[in-house]
């Protein structure tokens, strides 16, 4: 919009009658979520909510670095049925371990580490046992 207000109209009441005309012309029922609750209105308010916000939007999580290791390696752990070979699963707890070996040799900030690193061997054999139909 470049309409400029009138001179002699106060500020609130050309706002208002702009307002007006596009609830009349069905401006904002066009708006997405138009018709339903606002989120977030039963949470606590925070000053930094909109960071929040966008980082739940973005699918970003901020976890110590510890932290972040630990989901890691759980999640690795999780996703090992799904590996189609062996040597993926040996490749993939690799990465792992050394991760967390550099973890141990340098702690991170945050909370404790309470991990070392995976026994390779018995993993692969565990994976290869559940794949063995016999």
């Amino acid at each position: 919009m470049t309409e400029r207000k009138p001179a002699g109209i106060s500020f609130e009441s050309w706002v208002d009658k702009q307002i007006r005309e596009c609830e009349q012309r069905g401006d904002f029922s066009q708006l997405p979520g138009f018709g339903k609750p606002l989120d977030g209105l039963d949470r606590p308010y925070g000053d930094t909510w909109w960071i929040k916000a966008k980082l739940q939007r973005e699918g970003v999580s901020v976890l110590p670095p510890t932290l972040a290791l630990r989901k890691e390696a759980e999640d690795t752990l999780a996703a090992l049925p799904g590996v189609r070979t062996e040597a993926e699963v040996r490749r993939i707890l690799t990465e792992v371990n050394e991760k967390i070996a550099e973890a141990i040799r340098r702690p991170p900030p945050g909370p404790l580490l309470n991990l070392k690193p995976f026994d390779v061997d018995a993993l692969a054999g565990e994976w290869r046992a559940a794949r063995d139909p016999s």
